[in-house]
């Protein structure tokens, strides 16, 4: 049994060794990651604007817009240092000398993504109408709003993607993975999601980044939408970016568990049973179930 510890020599293995370069972040400019702490409190400001008085005290002294604005420019300064940190990383995986321009880029990024909340307000009103129209156990919308993780995953990954379209690093994925990690529901920043959308349960869902869903989809838990294989490089390695993942059209519905893999297309209006596994295109108005 051990009796005691050499500090010096564990701390050299874990910084210095050559096992660990793939794990040690240096920048050459002393930059810092993003912060899991301060996007965390990103979501949490930007929620409160998105849902006025759900997740907030309702203001005393000033009005709802009043108590917005200074929400809003609270959370774009904290926004406009999270960026520059996420381009800064970008700057040294690409091995760029200096970082004069992140600063700049950082805050038109900020500025581009802010004046797209209303629109990502616009669609997740349309989620929550979806989920409750969808659900004969909901009580009401603001059952909706502040209990189903379906909502709640939407709202991480409605955000992601307006972050994921100007092609800011690394901040887009760690908002979708709070919402992994807090409901079990994986959407990827990359996916695209249309209108009224709606997550039953949703425990266990996978939608992976190139998957592309059309107006009033609605899934339940344990669905994947996959990929089914990987074209390689001539190193060997998966080729990144290329379209690999499910087509669902508009009016769709698929239940628990269903498993949909490769760039197939579920046509519109079809319902798609539980526990399938479907690797190739459905038409329109189709049916599978066990029996099929």
């Amino acid at each position: 049994m051990a009796t005691e510890i050499n500090i010096e020599a564990i701390a050299s293995y874990l910084t210095q060794t050559e096992a660990v370069e793939s794990l040690l972040y240096k920048h050459p400019l002393n930059h810092s990651l993003p912060s899991r702490q301060q996007l965390k409190k990103i979501m949490d400001i930007l929620r409160q604007c998105l849902f006025p008085g759900y997740f907030s005290e309702s203001p005393r002294q000033i009005s709802w817009k009043s108590k917005v604005e200074n929400m809003l420019d609270d959370v774009s300064e904290l926004l406009i240092e999270q960026i520059y940190a996420g381009l800064c990383l970008e700057c040294i995986q690409l091995d760029i000398p200096s970082c004069n321009n992140c600063k700049v880029r950082a805050k038109e990024l900020a500025y581009l993504f802010m004046n797209r909340l209303p629109e990502i307000q616009q669609m997740l009103a349309k989620d929550v109408i979806a989920i409750y129209q969808g659900d004969p156990a909901s009580k009401s919308t603001s059952e909706v709003i502040q209990c189903y993780p379906g909502l709640m995953a939407m709202t991480n990954y409605r955000i992601a993607h307006e972050l994921y379209k100007l092609n800011i690093p690394v901040i887009p994925r760690i908002i979708t993975e709070f919402a992994h990690s807090e409901t079990g529901i994986d959407i990827h920043p990359g996916a695209q999601i249309g209108e009224y959308f709606a997550i039953d349960h949703g425990t266990g869902i996978v939608i992976g980044e190139t998957s592309v869903i059309g107006n009033h989809v609605k899934i339940y838990q344990g669905v994947t939408l996959g990929a089914k294989s990987f074209p390689l490089d001539e190193q060997g390695n998966p080729i990144k970016g290329i379209p690999r993942h499910p087509i669902v059209e508009d009016y769709v519905v698929i239940y628990a568990e269903a498993t949909i893999l490769g760039r197939v297309t579920i046509g519109h209006h079809s319902i798609v049973g539980a526990n399938q596994w479907i690797t190739t295109d459905l038409p329109a108005y189709s049916k599978m179930s066990v029996s099929h």
